[in-house]
Parts: C-alpha cells; sequence; structure tokens
C-alpha cells in the first residue's frame, strides 16, 4: 500500500523509508511541504505521515488544505512538538493520531496500521477472507491457519486486496500501491506477480473481472 512521508530531517526520513517499505508499504517521501501537499492533493494514497515543521508549508496548512478539498486518508502527525496545544491544533487540522519524537519505529508501524484499517472499515486486527487472513499488528498472512511465506511486492499485493475485499481494483491502482517507481500499466510485472501470488494462494480467492481488473473474495 502506498503512502506519503513528509519529513525534512534527512537522517530520519532515510532511517524511516526502509522501516516502512519492510512493514509492506510503498513510500513516496518529500522533505519539501509544498510538495508534499501538491502530491497528497492528486495521488491515490492510504495514509500520510506528516511533521509539523516543514519548510515550503508546514504540517498544519497541508493537512487543512488536504480536508479543505476532501481528501480522507488519515494522516499521523509526527513530530518534536510535544505540547497540549501543539496535539490540539494537529487534530483540529484534521490528524487522525499524533506521535512525538523520539519514538519506538514498531509503534509508528502498528498506528500507520491500525489507521489504515481502521480508515478501509475494518473494526479488528485480524483481516479475513475464506482461509486467508492478515495480522495486521503482527504484519502476516496465513492460510489455513499456517504461515504464508511472502516477498515484499506479494506482501503488498494481498494485503491491499484484503484491505478491499470484494472490491474491483483496476490494474492501474493495484499498480500504485504494489511497485516502488513508476508504474508502467503496459508492462507484463503485474500480470507475473499475481501470478506468483495465486500459486502460493493455491485457491480461487483473486477473480479476474474482465475489462476491470480484480477481486479478492472467498470462495462460495
Amino acid at each position: 500500500m502506498r503512502i506519503l512521508l513528509a519529513e525534512d530531517d534527512h537522517d530520519l526520513a532515510q532511517r524511516l523509508q526502509p522501516l516502512l517499505e519492510q512493514a509492506g508499504f510503498v513510500v513516496d517521501a518529500f522533505a519539501d511541504g509544498r510538495a508534499a501537499e501538491e502530491h497528497g492533493q492528486v495521488e491515490d494514497v492510504q495514509a500520510a505521515i506528516v511533521d509539523l515543521g516543514l519548510p515550503g508549508l508546514d504540517g498544519l496548512s497541508i493537512i487543512e488544505r488536504w480536508r479543505g478539498n476532501g481528501r480522507t486518508f488519515p494522516v499521523l502527525v509526527l513530530t518534536a512538538r510535544g505540547r497540549w496545544h501543539d496535539k490540539l491544533a494537529g487534530f483540529d487540522a484534521g490528524a487522525d493520531d499524533y506521535l512525538t519524537k523520539p519514538f519506538q519505529p514498531d509503534e509508528l508501524v502498528l498506528r500507520l496500521r491500525a489507521l489504515i484499517r481502521r480508515s478501509t472499515g475494518h473494526a479488528s486486527p485480524r483481516l479475513q477472507c475464506g482461509p486467508l487472513q492478515l495480522d495486521v499488528n503482527a504484519g502476516r498472512f496465513s492460510l489455513h491457519g499456517s504461515e504464508l511465506a511472502l516477498s515484499p511486492q506479494e506482501f503488498r499485493l494481498l494485503g491491499y486486496f484484503i484491505h478491499h475485499v470484494d472490491t474491483v481494483i483496476s490494474r492501474e491502482r493495484l499498480g500504485e500501491h504494489v511497485f516502488d517507481s513508476g508504474f508502467d500499466p503496459d508492462s507484463n510485472a503485474l500480470d507475473v506477480l499475481l501470478g506468483r501470488v495465486r500459486r502460493k494462494l493455491d485457491i480461487d480467492l483473486i477473480q479476474t473481472v474482465r475489462g476491470q481488473g480484480w477481486r479478492l473474495t472467498a470462495p462460495a
């Protein structure tokens, strides 16, 4: 799943990006507030992590502009500002969660996963589709009760599907949430990846919807 990271501390961003990618996310990272705000206005992201003290445009203004334009993806504020009135300002701007620096990396990942889970309508940390289950907190898939070994790209693909069960997902949308760099809809990379995941599932959970894309659905 694709997320937006707006953080101008270069060293911190360099530590966060591989951490988030290892947790199953595609990361669009920005050090400039204005560039981050513009990206969030037009791109399909599942969530955003935003520092408040960004150059170009501050974090509160970014969130306010997103919300003012109807952008509803969850936003986690990540900042050194820990005073109550700073937190209140963040939530008033439209943030969904607030984490102060320094922080535990695992806590950041857990909060982000919980925000995305709730934003897609799932109350439980265990997402189910027939015999397939994702433990969101642990970041593990199981099939018929046995852990499923997946590459990072396979995990992203299946993770996006299980957060949107019974929803038809287009090639463009799925590719954007699976691949790190610019996705070419005309390439066969997504088809190859889908084939690998389908073989690992060994059950018809991913259905092709002709002319529209694919959907994950439990067998009848």
